[in-house]
């Protein structure tokens, strides 16, 4: 059994006749997707990103590229919540490539991610879009194993997502969360809550009353949340003490924004119900 794992996924997505279709997709290692979905007709195509190992360690690469062509629609996410474990003198890391044709749409709607103490990660997401692509990703992040009281007391994540539209920078953001660093509890930091979250959306300037909407709403912990809008970029934040809440007040905003972005109803994932 080798010391660490090295994983690659490929995935392309296009539009035939009236189907998006996982027309390639090509595999190295412990990351895979076991078939394409359709819960919600032919139009939209669900993938479940699978890592049987169920775990990352110390030393572990993930990487992903994906592919939506023209005019497709894909949406992607996980069976249940990633595990970053206790580094053994190694970093892991999980980079994303992802790249969306003109009229297409990629949904990235991972589960939440916890990283255990001590642990050493580094996450990068780029995000490459036509003129008229449109893209919605987050991302729910976990200090600690909260279930037995652990803190995020060592280690260090690094994490950063940049997306380009037709090769110009749109947005760039990145951060490093250090183990026992005063930043976890400081009124300007992360306020003692060990769960933090980021949805983005790229597809164009919201309108006044989407944004409005999307202001009303709140966690149902209590946990702080805002939103905030650019030109290209609709951006949503929770930081409280519940991954839970976060992923709650996440799907509240996607049915909000799903029907402008991409023109239909939100409808769950029929993993998030396991």
């Amino acid at each position: 059994m080798p010391e660490s794992w090295e994983a690659e996924l490929t995935l392309g997505f296009v539009r035939r006749h009236q189907r998006s279709v996982l027309a390639r997709r090509h595999h190295r290692g412990p990351l895979v997707v076991q078939k394409a979905l359709y819960p919600e007709g032919d139009a939209i195509c669900h993938a479940i990103i699978l890592h049987p190992p169920g775990g990352v360690a110390g030393g572990d690469q993930l990487k992903m590229s994906v592919d939506v062509g023209i005019d497709a629609h894909a949406l992607l996410t996980t069976p249940g919540a990633g595990k970053w474990y206790k580094a053994n003198g190694a970093e892991a890391s999980q980079h994303l490539a992802l790249t969306v044709a003109d009229n297409a749409v990629l949904e990235w709607l991972p589960q939440e991610s916890i990283v255990y103490d001590a642990a050493r990660v580094i996450w990068d997401t780029k995000v490459n879009l036509s003129d008229f692509a449109r893209y919605a990703g987050w991302e729910i992040t976990c200090l600690g194993r909260q279930a037995c009281g652990e803190k995020f007391g060592s280690g260090r994540l690094r994490q950063g997502l940049q997306i380009y539209r037709s090769s110009h920078l749109i947005w760039g953001e990145h951060g490093i969360v250090s183990g026992g660093d005063a930043l976890l509890t400081s009124l300007v930091g992360l306020r003692g809550c060990p769960v933090y979250a980021t949805f983005v959306v790229a597809a164009g300037m919201i309108t006044p009353q989407l944004l409005d909407a999307c202001r009303s709403m709140a966690a149902s912990d209590g946990g702080q949340v805002g939103v905030s809008a650019l030109p290209e970029i609709f951006v949503g934040r929770y930081l409280g003490h519940s991954a839970q809440a976060a992923r709650q007040y996440f799907e509240a905003l996607w049915a909000v924004l799903r029907p402008w972005y991409a023109g239909v109803a939100s409808e769950r994932p029929r993993i998030w119900n396991t």
